[in-house]
């Protein structure tokens, strides 16, 4: 399901990567650098879930639009900021917030918590499949033609990612932005752990995850 997210980051070099992640998931997102006519985007776009960084210019931070939010409508908040203080947490709760990540963060959490909140509202359904294999991304659980696959955490992050993208090609670039955080990892790092969920796939049924030469991978049945 496409849900609408709303991004309110002033540094574009945090916003424009998180705005494309959101996109490259399926979601329709709309994004601004303050919080000018706040009042009156809320009531049009009708976010689903909003992202506010807690220190923005123009005079209103991420409480007070997260104080506006909770006086127009139900949109849930997750604050990102670069205070990790137990106070400033407390306070961004008491604010209305629902979820709280801080900088610097990995876009593959914020895309995962951004997906806890809208199962949470009854918007994204916890277990996706893909011909035998059943994955529950909620219990971190992935079964292929009745047997549980003993993953790791990479492997079950990287999977899940090929399944929100499935029928995509996707680089080892975007894998390792994605599951990884970085981009600076040697991409040899992309193909041993692909290999190795490849062969624990194979272990229960024909190739699931494709290589797409000299562009990447792609999962389809």
């Amino acid at each position: 399901m496409v849900a609408r997210v709303l991004v309110v980051e002033d540094e574009e070099s945090i916003r424009a990567p998180l705005a494309t992640a959101l996109r490259s998931a399926g979601h329709q997102v709309h994004e601004c650098a303050d919080g000018a006519g706040f009042e009156g985007l809320v009531d049009a776009f009708r976010p689903d879930v909003a992202l506010l960084d807690l220190n923005l210019p123009g005079g209103r931070d991420g409480y007070a639009l997260t104080r506006v939010l909770r006086d127009r409508s139900d949109c849930a908040v997750l604050m990102l900021t670069a205070r990790d203080a137990l106070t400033d947490r407390i306070r961004g709760f008491d604010a209305g917030a629902d979820d709280y990540v801080v900088k610097p963060f990995a876009i593959v959490e914020v895309l995962a918590r951004v997906t806890a909140i809208l199962r949470r509202l009854g918007r994204v359904p916890a277990t996706v499949q893909v011909g035998d294999l059943i994955v529950d991304e909620e219990a971190k659980v992935a079964v292929r033609a009745g047997t549980t696959l003993d993953l790791t955490g990479t492997e079950f992050r990287i999977l899940a990612y090929l399944i929100a993208h499935r029928g995509r090609i996707l680089s080892k670039t975007q894998l390792l932005t994605q599951v990884w955080g970085y981009e600076e990892y040697d991409p040899n790092l992309v193909e041993v752990h692909v290999s190795a969920l490849r062969r624990k796939l194979e272990q229960h049924g024909p190739r699931l995850i494709h290589t797409a030469r000299g562009l990447g991978y792609v999962l389809r049945p």
